[in-house]
């Protein structure tokens, strides 16, 4: 049972009430390093979706009125999340109805508190709907398995009986297929009346009763037997699939020790408001996004980022929700309310994620519409031509004809997609990368180029000092921290890095007074009797030559320079650059390695730019304004399909205009509610761990669809030559889709 259910109203809902009837929870806001925003609204950009075709393509179209949510138990596969949307979409009052398979959860959008028609219509479908209670109860080994180990034990004690008496043997082999064929026919009838007639359940059933009739008693119950422990298999296997995401809203501990002065109080983890101080013991992990109070420790990120190494914290540094205190107690200030930590966040990503199917996954759902019925009129026209137009016995054809049916059951085909997909994303999540679906996924595998930003992405946007020039041979060091008394205070970026590394010199700062900022010029203070002013060297006449040629040999490195002047005379040069984040080479080593090439679009300037491409080894295109990042992008983008890198404001228009835009977890908020995808560890080298991943869930998807059309083909020529019978094709059922869940878990595996 989940102990953490994010809904979509933002809340964990208590024991009390297993649904919500609260307004939608508003857009995500940023999650600082570790998270990405989730697209509202996005299209999938398929001809289906364009045409507006198909009914069962959600996340395209607004929805009205409250929502509720639920969680929902006894779903072996996404088609038993088909069912229930089926079901509940077609009650009155109900506006959109739709099943997150990876967190079991249900949400519908109504105009009216529809509670009880909602639970009636699940109930009725043959599910459960589940108490989001913390302590309810797994279900046991017997509770889940007791259906097949008592039609086991019947089969067993038929056969025994058919060996000493055969007939006491039939009529044991019928007693054991009513028994079995009860809670199967049972869920057919739920399925047909809540609007899914053919469902597999209703193709087990016919087949089952034919047989009985046609006098294939022992068989008649095998079908059962199969069918259950298929069924029982797949539910074993999605549960596989889901435990990524399950591991994921177990991260949070249920309980929190809040300090109130000298007091320590165990309190719930959704009584915890921003500002609380808690104290978290080492070993333990954090209930909530806070901010760090004491000088400095280590977390383990591993289970939210993918990356092993703890994470060295400083005083006020924020750390995310289901992070570990390695070494040390800590206290820590609370900054995220109940259900806005990076791990609901991260949830609400994926719910989102799923509304966003792969266009093959789209295309095989509503072929299986037509599939199944076409099926089933095969299976008719195989029972009744021979007999009727050339004289046939009846027998052996019937025989046949429930054979057809159960060999083209769709369950196979209709998994091999979801399956993968489902294994992929959680595969990524756990690894630190957030894929917004499976359209998402697909379109990372075709991607060809990728264009990075520069700033924030192929660097780390943080500015720092590589030269400090000396003009009047004083000591660089006091040169330093005359400049970091002028610019103390100052939020610039630069004015941060210089004030970072005159701190390193472990000497005091002077004081400054009568700090301004000049528009276009620069900031001016006065430090010790002195007027000193940092600006950039074009603004000043009264630099020598040789300073101007000093001035240039280091802009032409791609660094931006400043002058510090003393009472109007220039004293020293600071030259600062953005550096390079330390695996920005080995990711594009890496994209190249898969044929992949690479180009940064930056709006800085030419010299900046040429600088930071040199040290890649990337083309790149300079001074481009967002406008022309778009530009640039369509350009690329009709020559072979795009990928767009980056982290700010002026990247989301060029991100829209790819194939696929990728967001840096640490960007701007538009950033990450543009990208279809996001690198929650800020690590470049998970791209091409993204794109290997996409690139092996196509390979794993086209395996499946083999796997389940190749044994229907092969079963099919061999029923209708006489070869396989009943049992064969349940067996060949169940084994295509036991095969296929199977492969598709290969990617959970995935480096």
């Amino acid at each position: 049972m989940h102990q953490h259910s994010s809904c979509g109203c933002g809340q964990r809902h208590a024991a009390k009430k297993p649904a919500c009837n609260t307004p939608a929870r508003p857009v995500m806001q940023k999650i600082t390093a570790i998270s990405a925003a989730p697209v509202e609204g996005a299209c999938c950009q398929d001809a289906a979706c364009a045409s507006g075709d198909d009914p069962d393509d959600e996340g395209d179209r607004p929805v009205a009125g409250e929502q509720f949510s639920w969680l929902i138990s006894g779903m072996d596969c996404p088609s038993c999340a088909r069912k229930i949307e089926t079901a509940v979409n077609r009650l009155k009052g109900v506006s959109h109805a739709r099943v997150i398979y990876a967190t079991e959860k249900l949400v519908v959008n109504a105009g009216s508190d529809i509670t009880k028609s909602v639970e009636q219509a699940v109930n009725k479908a043959g599910f459960k709907l589940k108490s989001a209670k913390t302590d309810a109860p797994q279900a046991s080994f017997w509770q889940e398995n007791r259906a097949i180990i008592l039609l086991s034990l019947l089969m067993l004690a038929s056969w025994i009986l058919s060996g000493i008496d055969e007939t006491s043997g039939q009529l044991a082999f019928i007693a054991t297929t009513l028994a079995g064929i009860w809670p199967v026919g049972k869920k057919a009838l739920q399925l047909m009346r809540s609007g899914t007639p053919f469902a597999i359940e209703t193709l087990m059933s016919i087949a089952a009763i034919g047989a009985l009739f046609i006098g294939a008693t022992a068989e008649a119950a095998m079908v059962l037997l199969l069918f259950l422990l298929g069924e029982r298999l797949e539910s074993f296997a999605a549960s596989r699939a889901r435990r990524g995401v399950t591991a994921l809203m177990a991260l949070k501990p249920d309980n929190a020790v809040r300090l109130r002065g000298d007091q320590r109080q165990t309190v719930a983890v959704d009584s915890l408001r921003p500002g609380d101080i808690i104290e978290v013991a080492a070993g333990a992990r954090l209930p909530a996004d806070a901010l760090l109070l004491d000088a400095f420790a280590s977390f383990d990120e591993s289970a939210l980022t993918g990356e092993s190494v703890p994470a060295e914290r400083q005083q006020g540094e924020k750390v995310a929700a289901g992070c570990t205190s390695v070494d040390r107690q800590v206290r820590m200030e609370v900054v995220s309310r109940s259900g806005e930590s990076a791990i609901d966040r991260i949830l609400h990503l994926i719910e989102q994620a799923e509304q966003r199917r792969a266009p093959i996954e789209r295309f095989l759902d509503r072929f299986s519409r037509y599939y199944t019925p076409a099926i089933m009129a095969l299976a008719l026209l195989v029972t009744l031509i021979p007999p009727l137009l050339f004289a046939a016995a009846w027998q052996p054809w019937i025989y046949k004809g429930l054979t057809l049916l159960l060999i083209g059951c769709p369950c196979a085909l209709v998994i091999s997609t979801p399956a993968a997909i489902t294994s992929a994303l959680a595969a990524a999540t756990r690894r630190g990368a957030l894929i917004k679906g499976g359209a998402a996924l697909e379109s990372l595998g075709a991607v060809r180029t990728v264009a990075f930003d520069k700033t924030g992405t192929l660097t780390e946007g943080k500015p720092v000092i590589t030269d400090v020039v000396v003009l009047d041979n004083a000591d660089p060091s006091a040169l330093l921290l005359k400049a970091a008394a002028v610019e103390s205070g100052s939020s610039h970026p630069l004015a941060r890095a210089i004030v970072a590394h005159a701190s390193a010199l472990n000497q005091p700062i002077p004081f400054a007074s009568d700090q301004r900022t000049l528009a276009g010029s620069g900031v001016e203070a006065t430090v010790n009797g002195r007027q000193l002013l940092i600006t950039a060297p074009a603004r000043l006449t009264q630099l020598t030559d040789a300073q101007q040629a000093q001035i240039a040999a280091l802009q032409s490195a791609g660094k931006t320079t400043v002058v510090l002047l003393e009472d109007q005379l220039p004293i020293g040069l600071i030259a600062l650059r953005d550096r390079v984040r330390d695996d920005a080479r080995q990711a594009l080593d890496q994209l190249t390695a898969l044929g992949i090439t690479s180009i940064m679009l930056t709006g800085d300037n030419p010299r900046a730019a040429a600088a930071i491409a040199a040290e890649l080894g990337i083309d790149y295109r300079a001074s481009l304004l967002p406008a022309d990042k778009v530009q640039a992008v369509v350009e690329l983008n009709q020559q072979q399909p795009v990928a767009m890198v980056g982290d700010g404001i002026n990247d989301a228009p060029a991100m829209k205009a790819a194939t696929i835009g990728i967001a840096m977890g640490s960007g701007s908020d538009v950033a990450l509610e543009t990208a279809d995808a996001a690198l929650t560890h800020n690590h470049l080298t998970g791209l091409a761990a993204m794109i290997r991943l996409s690139r092996a869930t196509h390979a794993n998807i086209r395996q499946n669809i083999a796997i389940a059309l190749g044994l229907k083909a092969v079963f099919l020529l061999t029923t209708l030559s006489g070869i396989t019978g009943l049992w064969l094709a349940v067996l060949a059922d169940s084994g295509a889709t036991a095969l296929v869940t199977a492969n598709a878990l290969r990617l959970l595996q995935k480096k």
